[in-house]
């Protein structure tokens, strides 16, 4: 009996092992992180890459955890906190940096801060400066979704159709790229509008998307804060008389991709619980 239970012991001991070996790391280490520009990014272009200008283009660090700026590119450049539109916000400047050299910046709240290169405007990039021990934000240097992996939200029309959208991280001064989803549905037509702190970025009325999907960019953004999104369905067809549930509104609130995956789908979950469908004068809300 004393075998048994030593032996039941044991197989759930190695199930507990066999689960923490298998589980990611939550948290990372990010008291040092080190920043170069781009190879040849004096010349434009380094912008339309994936990689970026600054790579990496997304930085995370802990506070009080050290960020390298070094310039490792033969051109001379500058590390500048704030954006080429407004000009330096003043966290930090690393003047004008000759190659080989490099420049060091301790953050000291947590926060996020975007920087530029003031010879070369287009060079552009960011720093998020967490809590130490944060749990990991999957930020990683591809910020468009391009309707790969997991959608940031997703809804439903009253006639099943499933509505997704992938969404860009919002960026201050940069342009919000948002793809949208209706899934297995042709000839969609639909009105699209983005709101950032109630004021409107972007309204794309009219849409058409031949197999369902289509993409969307907004204006430059004033902040990083989050977005509303909000689709009206405008019915299937091409000419009319179209058809489907025509006038529904599929609402988007608070969306935030950057945040990690955790975070993603509790937002994702409280984005479902407040979609409403609109149809007339009638508001039915989806749970």
């Amino acid at each position: 009996m004393k075998t048994k239970a030593f032996s039941s012991i044991f197989v759930l001991f190695a199930i507990a092992a066999g689960m923490v070996t298998m589980t990611p790391a939550a948290f990372a280490d990010h008291s040092e992180v080190t920043i170069t520009p781009a190879a040849g990014s004096g010349a434009p272009g380094c912008e339309d890459t994936a990689d970026g200008c600054y790579i990496p283009s997304t930085a995370t660090v802990d506070v009080g955890g050290k960020v390298i700026m070094s310039n490792t590119d033969t051109a001379a450049h500058t590390f500048t906190a704030g954006t080429a539109e407004d000009g330096p916000s003043g966290e930090f400047d690393t003047g004008l940096l000759m190659a080989a050299n490099s420049f060091e910046y301790t953050p000291e709240t947590v926060g996020e801060i975007p920087y530029f290169c003031m010879v070369h405007p287009w060079m552009k990039g960011l720093i998020i400066v967490q809590e130490v021990g944060a749990e990991e934000d999957d930020h990683g240097d591809d910020d468009m979704m391009h309707m790969e992996g997991a959608a940031s939200a997703t809804g439903m029309l009253s006639d099943g159709t499933k509505v997704s959208v992938w969404a860009s991280a919002p960026m201050k001064g940069e342009m919000m790229e948002i793809n949208v989803e209706f899934e297995g549905s042709e000839h969609v037509n639909h009105d699209i509008m983005v709101k950032q702190n109630g004021k409107e970025v972007l309204n794309d009325k009219g849409a058409h998307h031949h197999d369902g999907k289509g993409m969307h960019k907004t204006a430059a953004l004033a902040s990083s804060d989050p977005v509303n999104i909000t689709i009206t369905f405008q019915g299937y067809g091409v000419n009319d008389p179209k058809t489907g549930p025509i006038g529904e509104v599929v609402v988007f609130s608070n969306v935030v991709p950057e945040f990690g995956t955790i975070a993603m789908m509790i937002l994702a979950v409280a984005i479902i619980s407040i979609v409403a469908v609109t149809a007339k004068s009638r508001v039915v809300p989806r749970f």
